[in-house]
């Protein structure tokens, strides 16, 4: 047994979690707690106990979490041991339950998963074989709410829309006819045959006499009537997780299943861990004294094991650029006044959108920084799809923009076309623009598709000339473009939300914004296209493998850390989300906060703005109504303008200059 498994280096509560191995158990575990070490020094006293390895199981949500749980089990115990144990994730373990017994359902044991893109490609073809080919229902809207039932527990063919139950019937029949499932299946199928077929259930509860569910308050219900099926008297079962970091109920997570844990499995065992070692006091503080307002709640107090530590700010921001550039910069200076890395730097948000003048801000004083839970601004296909007709306004020539556009929005240009075209211009060894201006070419197709081709090609001929000769603003040709041909209206039509449908107008909105300031300071269209095409380069989306600041989501921050945390828009509307007070989810909301807050280790600044530009217009804004539940007593209340007012140092200026300088050295 390796030594970093030793009871007197763990506290009490850990302790205590790591000795109560019998019946059930709820671990809760705060923020920062040493859950992790906790739960594998658990399973390593599982084996000191002699019980068998291959009756261990520790199930968890994703891929990257199994393999770094069975990467510190296997630091700890023998390399046999750790490989004879089961450590995976809900749908790895339902596929070696259902090939235990998928037969039992009628299925075949040599099933098949079906992959998300052959799922879209299925229903695809169904939309078109049901009359669906309106552009109203996309495959991924219906995949989406089956999806959705199946996790409710809810039979596909019940779906309220009889359209919508249709294909989900067919879509089912489907996936049966090639004895294929779906990732909702496994544990759909999973359950059911635990349940309905005892031989199974009793094979599988002697192969697992101990079970261990990590990030118990992610589960759904499904996942919760599932582990019932699965663990039975005198259930040896152990839940870790935290109901005030339960984020994901918009997804289908039932905090109800810590909250009413008794409900389920009898007499738990409860224990707390509250000692953090992660965040000062001061931010350990803000946290527990903003959290303790949700109704409910499994009560713990997170307290602090480290010493010392500044005051939490909130700094009060006259509008988003403002805030954009104070981060910037407060970055830039901390960076070469302490000697930081860039990876020390966290800026959090709580929508998409927030994020392009943070990139902004960041990319003019070259701080480099990595995009998380976040798609960038660049990836978006509205974005793309614009760029690409900015493209054409300068070089129509250029086939990737033309071919990815042709028939965006539809216009009668349709894939079939595309190809014949692409063809052409080969034999001819010219461009597809070419190809579409060649009236030897347009004569060999249809008459539908050649006066298709006609009307784009004289729509951005048009457009080109007046930049080029009208000398008309490139931005607001652009603009007038993509109005002309109802480009926004259409894009928008396969939104599945109201707030998605915002989100692409507003982010086409301050694209050709970024191109009118752009244009304005005396630079050519290509230089934006460069520009953007430099910044849209994307990398692995694995963090560790990523260098610089990172932008990124409050949803996907939970379970990291950094010493320097801004956390951004704390106002009405944003956070708590405007959704969530008609759908009656504020307690989601201050969860979120709270993950939020509790992912600083040294130093965390909140930020709220007076305005933010919305459509090109100056908006409003209310402050959050979470401030006014954070206790003061480690909070510093501040402004903009008044720490933009206080007079800078001897240290702090030389500290700027040194930072500047060593940009400039590296261009």
């Amino acid at each position: 047994m390796a030594n970093d498994f030793a009871f007197e280096s763990l506290n009490h509560a850990q302790r205590e979690a790591v000795a109560n191995l019998d019946g059930p158990v709820m671990i809760l575990a705060g923020a920062g707690t040493g859950k992790t070490r906790t739960v594998t020094c658990r399973i390593a006293h599982m084996l000191e106990r002699k019980i068998p390895p291959s009756e261990i199981l520790a199930v968890t949500f994703t891929n990257k979490a199994a393999s770094e749980m069975r990467e510190r089990i296997s630091g700890m115990v023998s390399k046999h041991a750790a490989e004879q144990m089961t450590v995976c994730t809900f749908h790895s373990l339902c596929v070696r339950l259902l090939r235990g017994g998928i037969d039992k359902l009628g299925y075949k044991k040599n099933f098949s998963i079906t992959a998300y893109s052959d799922q879209v490609g299925i229903m695809k073809q169904l939309l078109v074989r049901k009359g669906g080919t309106d552009e109203k229902v996309k495959a991924e809207t219906v995949l989406t709410e089956i999806s959705r039932a199946k996790n409710k527990g809810i039979d596909v063919q019940d779906l309220s829309d009889d359209f919508f139950a249709q294909l989900a019937v067919a879509y089912q029949n489907e996936l049966r006819a090639q004895n294929a499932v779906d990732f909702d299946d496994l544990l759909v199928l999973a359950e059911q045959v635990l349940r309905e077929h005892s031989d199974v259930r009793d094979h599988f509860r002697k192969l697992y006499t101990r079970v261990t569910v990590d990030e118990f308050q992610d589960t759904n219900s499904l996942q919760m009537r599932l582990l019932q099926q699965l663990v039975g008297p005198p259930y040896h079962v152990c839940v870790v997780g935290d109901d005030d970091q339960s984020i994901y109920g918009w997804r289908g997570a039932e905090v109800a299943n810590i909250l009413e844990f008794e409900r389920f499995f009898p007499k738990p065992k409860i224990i707390r861990l509250e000692e953090n070692y992660r965040s000062t006091q001061a931010v350990l503080h803000t946290a527990n004294s903003l959290i303790k307002h949700n109704i409910g709640r499994r009560e713990k107090i997170l307290r602090a094991t480290r010493t010392g530590g500044e005051n939490v700010r909130i700094v009060a921001m006259p509008g988003d650029d403002e805030e954009a550039d104070f981060i910037a910069d407060e970055i830039l200076g901390e960076k070469s006044a302490v000697g930081r890395e860039w990876e020390d730097f966290a800026v959090l948000f709580r929508t998409n959108g927030q994020s392009r003048k943070l990139e902004l801000a960041l990319r003019d004083r070259k701080i480099p920084y990595r995009m998380i839970g976040a798609q960038s601004f660049y990836d978006r296909r509205e974005i793309r799809d614009v760029l690409a007709y900015a493209a054409l306004l300068v070089y129509p020539q250029n086939d990737v923009p033309l071919l990815r556009i042709l028939n965006a929005p539809n216009r009668g240009i349709g894939q079939a076309t595309a190809i014949l075209a692409t063809d052409y211009s080969r034999e001819k060894n010219r461009s597809v623009w070419d190809a579409l201006c060649d009236p030897f070419f347009t004569t060999t197709l249809g008459a539908k598709s050649a006066s298709a081709i006609e009307n784009f090609v004289a729509l951005i001929s048009s457009a080109k000339n007046r930049i080029d000769l009208s000398k008309d603003h490139p931005a607001t040709v652009l603009s007038e473009l993509l109005t002309e041909m109802d480009y926004l209206p259409w894009i928008q039509r396969g939104c599945k939300s109201d707030s998605e449908r915002q989100q692409r107008g507003e982010a086409i909105h301050s694209l050709e914004e970024s191109l009118r300031q752009h244009i304005d300071r005396g630079k050519k269209l290509q230089s934006f296209l460069d520009d953007s095409a430099l910044a849209s380069e994307r990398e692995d989306d694995d963090l560790e493998k990523k260098k610089g600041a990172t932008l990124i989501t409050l949803h996907a921050s939970k379970g990291l850390e950094f010493p320097i945390v801004y956390l951004v828009g704390l106002e009405e509307g944003f956070l708590p989300h405007s959704r969530s007070v008609t759908e009656g989810t504020k307690d989601e909301e201050r969860r979120l906060l709270y993950v939020g807050i509790t992912r600083a280790q040294e130093s965390l600044t909140l930020t709220y703005c007076t305005t933010r530009v919305k459509w090109g217009q100056k908006t409003g804004c209310q402050p959050s109504s979470f401030i006014c539940e954070l206790d003061d007593k480690h909070l510093t209340h501040t402004s903009f303008d008044e720490i933009q007012n206080t007079e800078m140092s001897d240290d702090d200026l030389s500290n700027f200059f040194a930072s500047m300088n060593n940009i400039f050295a590296e261009e």
